[in-house]
């Protein structure tokens, strides 16, 4: 009798291991995979660009700058009224704080885009892309 219980025992004990063992691995699991998401969140920008907005100009100088203080091109990206802030921008970081930039390329373009009741209109956009040298 005192053998069956013993083996009931340690059945038991054997499968509370198991269990938590597999809690583990599933926590892992589900780890990885919150991190593998993030990681996709993360890359699905462009590292180098910086994309203007309603923030003051300083900022977006700043976070260029930091860009070329790594070695690699800065891409500036704007779209409609924020063409000219874009251009502010970059005439900033160059004249000013980053002489030896150079603009690499300019692209201008014509996006359409289609609202939520099914008109499209189209928005001029601007990428500046500077070179540290």
């Amino acid at each position: 009798m005192s053998e069956e219980i013993n083996k009931e025992i340690k059945e038991i004990k054997e499968s509370k291991e198991s269990k938590e063992n597999k809690e583990i691995k599933e926590s892992k699991v589900n780890k990885e995979i919150k991190e593998s998401k993030e990681i996709k969140k993360t890359k699905r920008y462009n590292d180098n660009s910086v994309y203007i907005g309603k923030r003051p100009t300083m900022n977006y100088v700043m976070a260029a700058m930091m860009i070329l203080n790594r070695g690699t091109d800065c891409i500036i990206k704007a779209r409609g009224r924020a063409i000219s802030h874009a251009v502010d921008v970059a005439e900033i970081l160059i004249n000013k704080f980053y002489p030896t930039a150079k603009y690499k390329d300019i692209k201008i373009t014509t996006e359409v885009l289609t609202n939520d009741e099914g008109r499209s209109s189209n928005v001029s956009s601007m990428e500046i892309q500077i070179a540290p040298n």
